[in-house]
């Protein structure tokens, strides 16, 4: 009995210290000289950004054209304005933010989409979704808040974001040396 009251005691005692050590971050964010100083070679338009509205259905494509290589600020829609080509996998809610983007892929490789947003991504090749080979976060010091690499065929592509809180979504798409 003796046991058991000094056990609960000493379970008393290291629960605070139990519980603290599990609010702390395991480790400080590093400090960082500069943002988006230390790209990967095939990131590096990232700092570059030019203004793009997406498509809110499939007769807006043509004129939301991603260029591989190339970085935007792109200009989503509400959701319940955007008429998606296939049922996104995460939709986002009535509050969330939007829109579609055309992809021609020149050559056969890895491509991945970079975004500075958590928004979901969705890669369509007629019609139908295309698996992802990895997804990530950015680089350390970088405004780059995911990426998802794809294993493309040369062809056509669509490109669709959903689930994105603001109306802004810098994006970028990128072939991997």
């Amino acid at each position: 009995m003796r046991f058991v009251a000094l056990a609960a005691a000493g379970l008393w005692l290291s629960a605070p210290l139990a519980a603290s050590a599990l609010m702390a971050p395991a480790t400080p964010a590093p400090a960082c000289a500069a943002q988006d100083a230390d790209l990967p070679a095939e990131l590096k338009g990232w700092t570059a950004k030019v203004p793009l509205v997406a498509a809110t259905g499939a007769e807006g494509l043509a004129k939301a054209a991603l260029t591989p290589g190339q970085a935007y600020l792109s200009t989503l829609s509400a959701t319940p304005s955007v008429t998606y080509l296939a049922q996104p996998e995460k939709p986002g809610g009535s509050v969330s933010h939007g829109g579609l983007f055309s992809l021609t892929v020149p050559t056969a490789g890895t491509f991945v989409v970079a975004l500075g947003t958590a928004a979901w991504i969705d890669l369509l090749k007629d019609g139908a979704p295309v698996v992802s080979a990895s997804h990530g976060r950015g680089p350390t010091c970088s405004t780059l808040r995911k990426i998802v690499a794809f294993d493309l065929q040369p062809g056509r592509y669509v490109v669709q974001i959903s689930a994105n809180g603001p109306a802004e979504l810098p994006i970028m798409v990128a072939q991997r040396p």
